[in-house]
Parts: structure tokens; sequence; C-alpha cells
């Protein structure tokens, strides 16, 4: 089993989109059996919360239905997860500050960034302080980063094409 954790702020817009994207993008390749996914944030300003409801509204009408709850990232997900992908480069700091030394081959950590074919030097922004339009961005951002790490996932696994 390939597991994925998706990693923003509050885990209420961008990681939990990014989760619900993605999680359908596996489905839709019948490949649920074999890699699982989940986000987190790195602050516990909204622990137990639905995603943001404008998140939800925005892949409700993309036909993304989210489902997840937010929680805070923990040291123990080094051990369970074995990608962890940041939304941002200050996310990033934060989950690399708290990265356990010694032997790092059971993890990797990476910017969603960096499959976005677009612009790969860049953050996902927030969309939280800003209006639709920023929510739809986000999406957008989202999904191509996601068809281009599921890509990259199926090409290191050796995984089976469906």
């Amino acid at each position: 089993m390939i597991k994925v954790l998706f990693v923003c702020l509050g885990n209420i817009c961008r990681s939990p989109l990014a989760e619900g994207i993605f999680e359908l993008m596996v489905q839709n390749r019948k490949l649920n059996g074999i890699i699982k996914c989940d986000s987190a944030g790195t602050s516990n300003y909204h622990i137990g919360d639905p995603p943001d409801r404008r998140t939800v509204q925005n892949a409700k009408e993309n036909g993304v239905i989210l489902t997840s709850r937010a929680r805070q990232f923990d040291p123990a997900d080094f051990k369970l997860f074995d990608y962890i992908v940041a939304m941002d480069s200050q996310n990033l700091k934060v989950i690399k500050s708290i990265e356990p030394s010694g032997n790092q081959e059971s993890y990797e950590i990476l910017m969603m960034r960096e499959f976005d074919r677009l612009e790969t030097n860049a953050d996902v922004p927030d969309p939280y302080y800003g209006g639709e339009k920023g929510f739809q961005e986000v999406f957008e951002i989202l999904e191509r980063s996601n068809q281009n790490f599921l890509e990259f996932l199926i090409e290191r696994h050796n995984l089976k094409r469906a």
C-alpha cells in the first residue's frame, strides 16, 4: 500500500481538496486498493472541523465530494506515510522542523507544485481570505498537480495502468 499525506496550514482548504481530488483520481484508475491518501494541517486551529464551506462548494461544483475532518500533522505521520506533500514552503518548513533525525528512507517529503508543469517552483495559494475565483484557481492547480503526481507514483512503483 502506498500512503500519501497532503499537508497545509489548517487542513480545511487546500489539503482536504488535494485529498479529495487525488482520491477520485485513484478510484478512477482503479488503484484504490493500492494507493491511500489523507490530509492534515500543521496548525491546531480547526481540529475536527469539516473543510471550509467554500472549499466544499467548489469541490462539489467540480465533481468532487469532500468527507474529511481536519486533523493536525503529527510526528507519527512520518512513520505512517510514504509521501508527505506540502502545499507551500511555510508548511514545508514546519514539517521539516519536526522531522525525526536518523533514517528517513521510509518516506519522502515533496511540494505539491513540483508536479505542476505550469509553475513548478511555487506554493499552492491559500484561498481562505480570497473570493470564489481563488478557490477555483486552487482547484485547477491541485487537479493538474495531482494528475502528474499520480503518474509519477504509477511510474515509480510500476503500477498497472487502468
